[in-house]
């Protein structure tokens, strides 16, 4: 099963999360083998962390909680909250399959929370197209019978163009966060 997992970091975490940061690398080298994506999401001008996104393929849903929540960030108090909802790999594949390759232009999050029918459950063929989509699925509820949004980690020039990946008004709220490849360099 996958799983999207994006801690949001508190306004004044920043010491904190840099004080934990090796502890934070060790524990997700633990989930190297089960990892689809991961990175954190950024201020505006891109200079500072403001959350940290995974997307991992684990076993069951007690599985995902014991990552999301056993992560030595949240478990020191670095995040405000955490979302997490099984996830769809669409594409099939990890960030580093990525063909663009993990530097090259604005990569962001884009996080659809869902309303009504279930949409854009294929990548889009608009604006930002397939070659751009860096991992691309739908959110669910715990036993997969319920859509709860999207979620699209992309390059793109600018937020609108990436906002323009999910189906206009379709969406209850739709977020657009500056995001990078994340890991050890």
């Amino acid at each position: 099963m996958e799983f999207f997992c994006h801690h949001r970091d508190r306004p004044d975490a920043l010491a904190l999360r840099d004080e934990l940061l090796e502890e934070h690398w060790s524990y997700m080298d633990g989930y190297a083998a089960e990892m689809i994506a991961r990175g954190p999401t950024l201020t505006a001008d891109r200079e500072l962390p403001t959350g940290s996104v995974h997307i991992v393929d684990l076993p069951d849903v007690s599985a995902a909680r014991a990552f999301a929540f056993d992560e030595p960030g949240h478990q020191a108090g670095v995040y405000r909250d955490v979302l997490l909802r099984r996830w769809r790999n669409v594409l099939g594949r990890t960030m580093w399959q990525f063909p663009g390759g993990p530097t090259e232009g604005d990569r962001w999050l884009v996080l659809g929370l869902g309303r009504g029918p279930a949409v854009d459950l294929e990548p889009p063929a608009g604006p930002v197209g397939p070659d751009e989509l860096i991992a691309y699925g739908p959110l669910s509820s715990d036993d997969g019978t319920r859509w709860l949004g999207t979620a699209a980690l992309l390059r793109a020039p600018d937020p609108d163009t990436a906002r323009a990946v999910l189906t206009v008004d379709r969406y209850a709220a739709v977020e657009v966060h500056p995001w990078q490849f994340g890991g050890r360099s």
